[in-house]
């Protein structure tokens, strides 16, 4: 029997649960996050094991989101290998729009040496999401020179977006929650790879990574992965080594594209944006 498109089920999974207004949600911007990836029908288990334990975010009506990001980075990948090389202390740095929520931010995710995330951010309406202002690369260097003793790079630069939608869903107790990722479509501006309809990419966000999500999950037979979007979508567009992430880059994407034509250096470390209209698709970055 073929699994139902893992969109259509969340939105089914997050209409049936109680609703909680942003306004209501704890932030967890320290946090332990364990990511997982699994069926539809899974999905679906464990939306009745959590039971109403749990409640669906809503905005404006709204309990499924569109979201789209631009990750920034050096013109040779630097906080790509650092996270390869699984570094004890690396950032990741992206734009992000929330475009049924409202708003768009600048994030810079941090991992510590215990292994936690702490994410810092800053708002950013109103600005290209390709683009750095001095506002942003100063509160970059500020915050890892203060958070991980780092210097940051002199200069990064838009290498790819993602678009997708979301449904979070929210432990009552305010501890925990767990974000249910469907659709991923990952672009360059110059080709794209898009995840399996009938998978979601799920993140359970905790202080001490021991919700009862977790443990839910163990249950189920579900063990955490090894992921990161960023990572993921570098890997599969730009055909560069991904060890660690080989299982998961073969079962959650749909293909891994063909090898690029051979460009020139300056041709490799610029690429063309095009415009992209409402924020998700192919055709290019926004």
């Amino acid at each position: 029997m073929a699994e139902p498109y893992a969109d259509a089920l969340l939105a089914g999974v997050a209409a049936a649960l109680p609703a909680i207004g942003l306004e209501d949600v704890p932030e967890l911007m320290s946090r332990v996050d364990c990511k997982y990836i699994v069926t539809a029908s899974t999905m679906a288990r464990l939306a009745a094991e959590l039971g109403d334990r749990f409640c669906a975010l809503r905005i404006d009506g709204r309990r499924q989101f569109r979201y789209t990001s631009t990750y920034f980075d050096t013109s040779d990948l630097l906080t790509y290998h650092q996270h390869r090389q699984d570094r004890r202390r690396r950032f990741k740095l992206r734009t992000r729009t929330y475009l049924d929520g409202g708003g768009q931010w600048l994030e810079l995710k941090l991992n510590g040496a215990r292994g936690s995330t702490d994410k810092h951010r800053i708002p950013y309406d109103g600005v290209p999401s390709r683009t750095l202002t001095r506002e942003a690369l100063d509160f970059v260097r500020d915050t890892l020179l203060s958070e991980l003793r780092l210097i940051a790079p002199e200069t990064m630069e838009p290498v790819l977006a993602t678009d997708y939608k979301r449904v979070t869903l929210i432990d009552r107790s305010g501890a925990a929650r767990l974000t249910c990722d469907t659709g991923l479509l990952c672009r360059d501006g110059q080709r794209s790879t898009a995840a399996r309809e009938d998978l979601v990419l799920l993140e359970s966000k905790s202080v001490d990574g021991k919700a009862v999500i977790d443990k839910v999950l163990r249950g189920l037979g579900v063990r955490p992965v090894t992921v990161s979007k960023y990572c993921l979508a570098v890997a599969a567009l730009r055909d560069l080594p991904a060890n660690r992430w080989h299982p998961v880059l073969h079962r959650y994407l749909t293909h891994r594209p063909g090898p690029r034509r051979p460009t020139t250096r300056a041709g490799r470390c610029r690429v063309e944006w095009q415009a992209h209209a409402g924020g998700a698709g192919a055709g290019g970055l926004e």
